[in-house]
């Protein structure tokens, strides 16, 4: 896919609303000439905020006004019955009718996906939708997910689940042969619970490069491509690293700070401590993929800074160029007609 991407932003989503979804889109329009930015939301406040930035909207830079926003913690029901006309909502139409390519929103989770699920349908073979997204590790990254939208999961949807993390790694990292783990709590296989165990017997039996049972160290030791679990599991493990990171960047500095001599000794790290940092930031890695739609929704996290939404914007554009909901549908059709298990 070559063409100019347009990608619909809910500028009221999150935490911090337009104050950090415009300066996120003009960090991206600075780099990126093949894409057009669509700011979702009230027309006045997005007007108001382009104004103190000293940008007029254009070509690359265009609102769509939207008069209401979800609250981040509004019930899922109450955002999909009475608020229609949601910031949220109008983006995800806006993929639903074919005039954004992508919709990216850092706005209530719960409310994203009933939305999402509901304007734009699961592909066929999808009973659930699950959220992926990449982590650091100790060989480069890995996939992981589900990471909240499903909080349980039965054996067939892990399955589901595996096959879309493949298809996703395989198009984006150019990887052939993604390898699966299934996060367990032992690599024995009379380890876990019955579903996960019946989730292992399924995909043994797939087509998919199964690696068997892992661990959580092994999720950031790098063993696997691809990280499968529940979303109550995933949510947990996902929240756990990113708060191990800030931890460790916190000490860190604490103790490069506690004296003359270690903060001389701070100055010839600097540069070690800054590629490490970079390494282990989570807002690099911000911007999870609504996997098992048909259509192209991102996930940002609701407290997202400047830096975090941008990249959640370009891992949009890298889902769409490299058209993952396609991969997806062309492989389930192979898995229903030939093995029968979706």
């Amino acid at each position: 896919m070559n063409k100019r991407l347009t990608i619909a932003l809910d500028a009221m989503g999150g935490d911090h609303g337009p104050d950090v979804v415009l300066p996120a889109a003009l960090r991206v329009l600075s780099k990126r000439k093949d894409i057009d930015l669509l700011l979702v939301g009230d027309q006045e406040v997005i007007e108001a905020a382009l104004l103190k930035l000293k940008v007029a909207p254009g070509a690359q830079l265009q609102i769509q006004h939207a008069s209401q926003q979800v609250d981040m913690d509004e019930l899922p029901s109450k955002a999909l019955r009475f608020k229609k006309d949601s910031s949220m909502r109008v983006a995800i139409d806006m993929v639903k009718d074919g005039r954004a390519h992508a919709c990216v929103s850092s706005g209530n989770t719960g409310a994203l996906m009933a939305t999402a699920r509901y304007v734009l349908k699961t592909l066929p073979g999808i009973d659930r939708p699950a959220i992926c997204t990449s982590l650091p590790t100790m060989t480069g990254h890995t996939w992981m997910l589900d990471l909240g939208a499903n909080i349980e999961s039965s054996p067939e949807h892990l399955l589901q689940f595996a096959l879309m993390g493949t298809e996703l790694a395989k198009a984006v990292d150019n990887n052939s042969n993604p390898s699966v783990g299934l996060l367990n709590i032992g690599a024995e296989e009379m380890k876990g619970n019955e579903t996960v165990r019946g989730a292992g017997v399924l995909l043994s039996g797939s087509l998919l490069n199964y690696a068997g049972f892992i661990e959580g160290d092994d999720v950031y030791g790098g063993k696997v491509d691809v990280v499968v679990c529940d979303g109550f599991i995933g949510n947990i493990a996902l929240k756990t690293g990113e708060g191990l990171a800030k931890m460790i960047s916190h000490f860190i500095r604490r103790e490069f700070s506690r004296n003359i001599l270690t903060r001389l000794a701070g100055l010839v790290a600097l540069p070690v401590l800054k590629s490490f940092r970079q390494k282990i930031d989570p807002r690099r890695y911000n911007g999870a993929s609504l996997l098992g739609l048909r259509g192209t929704v991102i996930k940002s996290h609701g407290s997202a800074d400047e830096l975090a939404f941008a990249n959640a914007i370009e891992v949009a554009a890298v889902v769409v160029r490299q058209q993952v909901p396609e991969h997806i549908r062309e492989q389930l059709q192979v898995v229903v007609g030939e093995r029968k298990v979706v």
